[in-house]
């Protein structure tokens, strides 16, 4: 315990550097970011809806080594990891299931028609991202099927110029990490290459992984018409320890395979602007209910789908136009759920209008069409006052919606069963909300209200009966409340931060009987986030992260993180201290989260 508190007591302190090289960090102006998830593309100040920016400045203070850990940092984002690095985590925005939220990689839809479980998988290495766009509430309206509760965009790095950086990392449960990231720049072309591995024994049985990441992104014929690839390869190992049951003799094991190749350009013709994409994806995952035994159980699923999308804003004197048709084909090849296909179609309408100066009005539709299932049009609206050059109200109402997975459909096991007959989940949200952008100060606040029908739940009649099957059932109605807030200030004309978010989440599943359901009893009621970054000397960076969380299911932790920044040179020095005071506490089923541990790492920019 004293080398605990000593340890927070440095990183708060700092440790003074001598002749080190002058290091201060600089503040990110989030009123100039541009959202490029939606299809208009509007400034982070300008925008009517729920946003939240991870800067790649925050992402550098963090030492977090996944998004995975990022996202643990921002109110109203529930992530549900089962160990550490990212081995297999789900992610929950406001509620509602690891199926309804869409991770977006540069505006491509990552969704998995096998499962959300797989949804992180498609997450990338921090060493490329630039930032990662959060946006809160219904959004089905702008990009259709999975973004029941929200979505999430990775946006990659334009460039990295003429660098290499490498990165090794060791520390407890034998966690051994290391990348490389090369940027080049040519005259008509530039490319982003990254390879990555996270490895470790495990922090208890059967919990070891190695986990490998290759990432590349380029951009060609920069002097006419650029073209942009973008090709990422994610490869995990892992014992599966209790994620799906509770016997400790069969040592569950999982092998998942994430891809994706993607191409785009934009065409700026007058007051157009077309953005044409076209990308596959592709999804591998193998199962084993006994990691030695193969023959015991063994699922294997191969997923793919592959996508054409073009999206097109025009600007005239009555406001923007956003539309835009996005056409995929899904296809699975699985031992258990079988050989099956689908086709998406969907077209997006939406426009933004300007009424004087300070009120802006965007009504919009999608209208889907699924080839097994019938078509739904989702219309929305979202509105903004502008109060003061600083201070913006809104509020934002629309409908959005679910198909089942194959999961919720076919899958079978001695404990489960899914259900070919489903009806799409649907929901009707309503949201308002107050932002203040100031110089120094950053908060929002919002309040948010979410009425589903037919949400999917795996219930059975009674605790005799050993098989839950997926059910469509009741309504379910589900409100809360989020703020966030940062304040930036100097100390010694060092850039000091102070981050503060909370949300409070209530809904009526809980009334259910939990013995006889498996839906999401684990939400998190009370979430409190904060994040002191500091600097007390040239080139020293000290932060503390604590986390208080309380779910439905009665559950309730505190969980103090810590890191150090040193940078020399060219060489960064890092400390990362989680889970300081040893908390015992799951996000997830039936995994209890690592003890105490700390990570070193060294990182050199040439």
């Amino acid at each position: 315990m004293k080398f605990r508190i000593t340890l927070l007591l440095a990183v708060l302190l700092g440790v003074s550097t001598g002749n080190a090289q002058s290091y201060i960090v600089q503040n990110d102006t989030l009123k100039e970011v541009v959202i490029t998830s939606t299809r208009i593309d509007l400034p982070f100040k300008e925008n009517s809806r729920t946003i939240n920016i991870v800067t790649s400045k925050d992402i550098a203070n963090s030492a977090a080594t996944n998004v995975a850990d990022l996202l643990q940092l921002v109110a109203g984002v529930d992530i549900r990891r089962r160990g550490t690095a990212g081995s297999q985590a789900d992610l929950y925005i406001r509620g509602g299931g690891f199926d309804q939220t869409l991770l977006l990689i540069d505006g491509i839809k990552m969704d998995d028609a096998q499962t959300g479980h797989h949804t992180m998988n498609a997450a990338l290495p921090i060493e490329v991202i630039e930032r990662i766009e959060i946006i809160k509430g219904p959004a089905a309206r702008v990009f259709g099927q999975n973004a029941f509760t929200g979505a999430i965009n990775i946006v990659t790095k334009k460039n990295l110029e003429n660098t290499v950086s490498a990165n090794v990392e060791a520390g407890s449960f034998g966690q051994l990490n290391g990348s490389v990231t090369v940027g080049k720049e040519f005259a008509n072309s530039s490319f982003i290459a990254h390879v990555g591995a996270l490895t470790s024994d495990g922090y208890r049985n059967n919990s070891d992984y190695n986990n490998y990441n290759y990432f590349l992104k380029g951009v060609f014929n920069k002097n006419k018409q650029p073209i942009e690839m973008i090709a990422t390869f994610f490869d995990k190992k892992f014992g599966a320890e209790n994620f799906y049951t509770t016997n400790p003799d069969w040592n569950e094991y999982e092998e998942t395979q994430n891809s994706l190749v993607g191409f785009s350009t934009t065409f700026n013709t007058g007051n157009f602007k077309i953005k044409p994409r076209i990308y596959w994806r592709r999804g591998q995952d193998i199962f084993l209910l006994k990691r030695d035994d193969p023959s015991f159980f063994r699922n294997l699923h191969i997923t793919n789908k592959i996508g054409v999308e073009t999206n097109v804003s025009y600007t005239s004197s009555l406001g923007i136009t956003g539309f835009g048709i996005d056409v995929s084909r899904f296809s699975i090849s699985s031992n258990n759920l079988g050989d099956r296909n689908r086709t998406l179609a969907n077209f997006f309408l939406e426009h933004r209008f300007k009424i004087g100066d300070n009120i802006d009005l965007t009504p919009g539709v999608a209208v889907t069409y699924f080839s097994d299932f019938d078509f739904n049009a989702f219309p929305g609206l979202d509105l903004g006052i502008q109060i003061s050059d600083n201070f913006k109200a809104y509020g934002n109402v629309g409908y959005t919606y679910r198909v089942p997975t194959y999961t919720d459909l076919y899958y079978s096991d001695p404990a489960t069963s899914g259900n070919p007959d489903l009806e799409p989940e649907s929901a009707f949200a309503q949201e308002l909300g107050v932002k203040f952008n100031g110089n120094n100060f950053f908060a929002s606040f919002a309040i948010f209200n979410r009425d589903s029908d037919n949400l999917i739940d795996y219930i059975r009649p009674d605790t005799a009966t050993g098989v839950f099957t997926a059910t469509n059932i009741a309504e379910v109605n589900t409100k809360g409340l989020e703020f966030d807030a940062t304040y930036l200030f100097k100390l010694n004309d060092f850039n000091q931060s102070l981050k503060v978010g909370y949300s409070y989440l209530e809904d009526d599943i809980i009334d259910q009987n939990s013995d006889l359901s498996r839906y999401s009893l684990n939400t998190l009621r009370h979430q409190f986030i904060t994040q002191l970054s500091t600097s007390f000397f040239k080139n020293l960076r000290q932060n503390i992260m604590y986390k208080h969380a309380e779910r439905t299911t009665g559950q309730s932790y505190n969980v103090w993180d810590a890191s150090i920044i040193l940078d020399v040179n060219k060489f960064s020095f890092t400390i990362t201290a989680n889970n300081i005071f040893d908390a015992e506490y799951i996000e997830s089923g039936f995994v209890p989260m690592p003890p105490s541990n700390i990570l070193f790492g060294l990182r050199y920019n040439l």
